[in-house]
C-alpha cells in the first residue's frame, strides 16, 4: 500500500526572519542612539508569533520625540512670556513719561512769568531762591528749554512770527525770542516764538569810479591833453 505524504509535511519549520534597526542615528529625532548589546552568536531568534522589531527602541524612540515636543513648548512659552514683560515694561514707561509731561505742561506759564520778573529785576530775594530750585528740580526730571538768539532756524521746534533780512547771517537765524520753547526728554511741550532773520547778499560794488568834471586850476587828464593837442595841429 502507498502511503501519501502532504507536502507540508515534508516542509522542515523554517527560521523566523528578525528585523532588527541597527541605524546609530534616529530617523525620527535625528538624535544619536544609545547602541543595544548585541546578541551572541547562536542566540535563539523569536518564536513563531513573536514581534521582530526592537520594543526598547521603539519605546525609546517616543520618548525622545515626546521631551522634543515639551521643550519646544516651554521653549516657546519662555519667548512669549519674555516679549510680555518688554511690552508691559514699555508701556508701564510710555504711562509715567506721559504723566510727567502733563504735569510739567501745566507749570510753563509760571516759568514764563518768572523769566519775565527776572527780566525786570522783580525776582530777587527769597522768591528768586524758591524759583531756582523749581526749575532746577523741572530740570533734573528732564525738562529742557530752549531758543535762543543766534540758534540755526528749525520750522520743527520753533514758530516764526517775524522775518527780516541781513548780509551778516548765513542762513535763517533765530534773533529775537519772543516766548522760550520748552521739550520734555523726546516731547516738545512748546515751540518758540522767535523772529527769524534770513541771509541777503550784499549790494554789488560799481565797476569803477565816475571821472570828475576838471576844476579851474587843474590839469585836464591825459585824455582830453591829446585831444587838445590833436585839434592844435
Amino acid at each position: 500500500m502507498t502511503e501519501h505524504y502532504d507536502d507540508n509535511e515534508r516542509r522542515e519549520p523554517q527560521e523566523p526572519v528578525v528585523v532588527r534597526d541597527r541605524r546609530k542615528i534616529d530617523p525620527e529625532t535625528g538624535e544619536l542612539r544609545e547602541q543595544q548589546p548585541e546578541a551572541p552568536e547562536g542566540a535563539p531568534g523569536p518564536g513563531l508569533g513573536e514581534s521582530t522589531v526592537d520594543e526598547a527602541v521603539s519605546a525609546q524612540s517616543d520618548v525622545e520625540k515626546q521631551l522634543a515636543e515639551r521643550t519646544a513648548d516651554l521653549q516657546r512659552l519662555q519667548a512669549e512670556y519674555a516679549n510680555y514683560r518688554k511690552r508691559v515694561e514699555r508701556d508701564r514707561e510710555a504711562v509715567v513719561a506721559t504723566a510727567k509731561a502733563s504735569v510739567v505742561g501745566d507749570l510753563l506759564p509760571l516759568l514764563d512769568d518768572l523769566e519775565r520778573a527776572e527780566q525786570h529785576g522783580d525776582l530777587t530775594g527769597a522768591f528768586k531762591a524758591v524759583a531756582d530750585k523749581l526749575v532746577a528740580g523741572l530740570q533734573r526730571a528732564g525738562l529742557e528749554p530752549f531758543g535762543a538768539e543766534g540758534e540755526a532756524f528749525d520750522p520743527s521746534v520753533h514758530e516764526a512770527v517775524q522775518h527780516s533780512t541781513s548780509s551778516e547771517v548765513d542762513g535763517p537765524t533765530v534773533t529775537t525770542v519772543l516766548r522760550r520753547g520748552y521739550r520734555f526728554g523726546d516731547r516738545v511741550l512748546r515751540a518758540a516764538l522767535v523772529g527769524v532773520t534770513d541771509h541777503e547778499p550784499a549790494a554789488a560794488e560799481p565797476a569803477g569810479e565816475p571821472v570828475d568834471p576838471p576844476v579851474g586850476g587843474e590839469l585836464p587828464i591825459d585824455g582830453e591833453l591829446a585831444d587838445e593837442n590833436t585839434q592844435q595841429h
